[in-house]
């Protein structure tokens, strides 16, 4: 399908996830289980359809974004593995993210990039390239310097349990399973 077939919204959330309703969830997207979105993030499928994977930690105002290709219109799934963390204000648009990755505060991925396992791009950092990271590459510095690492970053398994039990007192919650455009359809069939 074309990017112009993409303006329809359709929300999947595994359950165990913990998305909230004040996030900005725009396209196809799907949710895997255990994740946390915080309130403020937004998740933006405009290209094509974007797959979260298991246990990823999206904070506030991080964008995660299947940005339009001029030169190639046609659709482009991106697929975020596992147990990643996007923190305040970071901004991914790779369309490839493995497993165990950090974007740390204002950090900066392009859709150019792929980022493979176990990396680190650091706070303010950009990665702009056409480039794939090597497994447990740190990117650090002003000028985004690069190095391999010997471990990846540890899972947030705590914090995001944490997360799971204490967001739903302050904030709420999608439902597991939940999808946007059939609460909205279901909403203009209601009975005034």
């Amino acid at each position: 399908p074309k990017i112009s077939e993409m303006s329809r919204t359709s929300v999947k959330i595994a359950p165990g996830a913990v998305v909230c309703s004040e996030c900005e969830l725009r396209g196809d997207i799907t949710i895997g289980q255990r994740t946390v979105i915080h309130p403020k993030a937004r998740i933006l499928a405009e290209a094509g359809p974007i797959i979260i994977g298991d246990g990823n930690l999206i904070e506030e105002v991080a964008v995660i974004h299947n940005r339009p290709d001029e030169s190639n219109p046609n659709e482009k799934v991106m697929i975020i593995g596992s147990q990643n963390i996007f923190e305040v204000g970071s901004r991914c648009e790779a369309v490839k993210v493995g497993d165990f990755n950090v974007l740390e505060a204002r950090s900066f991925v392009s859709r150019d990039t792929v980022v493979s396992n176990g990396c680190t791009i650091g706070a303010m950092c950009s990665v702009t390239g056409r480039e794939v990271l090597p497994d447990n590459c740190v990117v650090y510095g002003a000028a985004s310097h690069r190095k391999v690492v010997s471990e990846k970053p540890p899972a947030q398994t705590l914090q995001l349990d944490f997360l799971a039990k204490i967001l739903p007192n302050f904030h709420h919650i999608k439902k597991a399973g939940a999808s946007s455009a059939a609460a909205a359809a279901a909403k203009q069939h209601r009975p005034s």
